[in-house]
């Protein structure tokens, strides 16, 4: 597959992205705070076969050996969480040095092995103390996350280039604060709406910090986005795919462009008026320098006059029968291409970067091999329809691949694995798939043809 033409990608960041939780282990080692997802996976019935990440990759222990890995296999781009409750164990306060030192040496050797860190402040590890004070509901945490901003910024800063405040606000309220399915586990639309609006002031505010802080990083959020159809025609089905899709595409992405909530499309997002004061329509506003997009599936919409806020409801692929992943998400390649256009059209995005996209397959070991072809097909077929989007002008610099190990896929536990690289839980020992191999050699044939794998801007 020929990719680099016409200079079409010149200074495109190629890399991978990782969580902290999903990794890290070591849950309480080293002073480490608990985190709503350390509490939530303890649960009864939370997660499937009531696994949890106490010890996920161990990448804690085994970092040198996973960046090792990385550099050898030529990624030149590393996207990854810091855990809050690492460096701040109760969320506020006191410092957790041994976890401060643990980033500094992962920043470090990235750099020694010239791997460029892309930091992510937040996926979804808020430490368990805050939440216990209320968590995203409690208006509080803005000023929480901006102490946590500014010491990661005022520490790590001084090395760290990329910065990204939240990831997939609208997964982590959503599923967390109103559906109940992912931590802290709560549920009900007062919860949602609180944690809704104060992410969204967050999301603004971290970037305000960073560039008090220095002026010469270049800040970021990432946004969870999917291409909705309708199920048919019809105008029920058409206003029900309009809903939705200002719900899971529109609801965090127009308050930071300054347009406000899509009230318009979607009308319970009035109600939450009733957790703004004064002077927050302009704290909602920030001017990022990069907009980071993840894309894995589109979605399919009916009209659902029983479905509460919404009345629509999403056909899942199973029910379609069409081709699916392990997530039971249908593999449609061109959504991302879709939703780099819809992003694209919005004014005053100065970059695209594609922060997450991937598939999770049944991987089999035979022989000391994991041969992923569905793996290295899926994500062809999506670099190939984020070089359609480019080649139309879409300002889209980077894409990474999620993930670079298997790990501790949230509610469904170790059973999808994402990675390019094959992790025994039981022994930790690390196999490069063959999604891995053809990754490392697409990667290097760009950077033998003088296109930059390193992100400028």
């Amino acid at each position: 597959m020929k990719i680099a033409e016409d200079g079409l990608w010149k200074q495109f960041a190629w890399g991978v992205s990782t969580a902290a939780y999903q990794i890290e282990g070591a849950h309480v080692k080293h002073g480490k705070g608990l985190s709503i997802w350390d509490d939530f996976t303890q649960r009864k019935g939370r997660i499937f076969k009531g696994q949890n990440g106490n010890i996920a990759c161990d990448y804690y222990q085994h970092y040198h050996q996973d960046l090792a890995l990385m550099g050898a296999l030529s990624i030149p781009n590393y996207r990854f969480s810091i855990s809050w409750s690492r460096i701040f164990p109760e969320g506020t306060g006191a410092i957790n040095k041994p976890g401060v030192e643990f980033y500094n040496r992962v920043i470090d050797f990235c750099l020694e092995l010239d791997i460029q860190p892309w930091i992510t402040l937040y996926h979804w590890d808020l430490p368990l103390d805050l939440e216990k004070k209320g968590g995203w509901a409690n208006r509080d945490i803005i000023g929480w996350f901006e102490e946590y901003v500014s010491f990661c910024i005022r520490t790590f800063g001084d090395r760290v280039k990329y910065w990204m405040v939240l990831n997939e606000p609208m997964v982590f309220t959503g599923a967390g604060y109103f559906l109940g399915v992912h931590a802290p586990g709560r549920r009900g639309l007062n919860n949602f709406l609180a944690a809704l609006h104060h992410a969204a002031i967050c999301q603004a505010e971290g970037g305000r910090i960073i560039r008090s802080l220095n002026s010469n990083l270049k800040i970021g959020t990432t946004f969870s986005c999917s291409h909705v159809d309708p199920a048919s025609d019809t105008d029920s089905d058409q206003y029900a795919a309009i809903r939705i899709d200002a719900l899971l595409n529109k609801t965090f992405i127009e308050p930071l462009l300054g347009m406000g909530y899509p009230a318009g499309d979607l009308k319970i997002l009035q109600r939450v008026e009733q957790y703004v004061k004064d002077g927050d329509e302009a704290k909602l506003a920030f001017d990022m320098d990069f907009i980071g997009l993840q894309n894995y599936t589109r979605e399919i919409v009916a009209h659902s006059f029983f479905t509460p806020f919404v009345q629509a409801r999403i056909i899942h692929a199973g029910k379609r029968k069409v081709e699916r992943t392990l997530m039971n998400w249908e593999v449609y390649p061109e959504s991302i291409y879709l939703m780099l256009k819809k992003y694209g059209a919005y004014r005053n995005i100065k970059s695209l970067i594609v922060t997450e996209n991937g598939a999770a397959f049944d991987d089999v070991v035979e022989d000391g091999v994991v041969n992923d072809i569905s793996r290295q097909i899926f994500l062809q077929d999506h670099i190939t329809q984020v070089l359609r989007a480019k080649e139309e002008g879409v300002n889209v610099n980077g894409y990474f691949v999620w993930t670079f190990t298997d790990n501790f896929e949230w509610a469904e536990g170790f059973h999808p694995r994402f990675g390019l690289v094959y992790v025994d839980f039981l022994t930790q020992r690390r196999i490069v798939k063959s999604s891995g191999f053809w990754y490392s050699r697409f990667i290097t044939e760009q950077r033998r043809q003088n296109y930059f794998a390193k992100a400028t801007f």
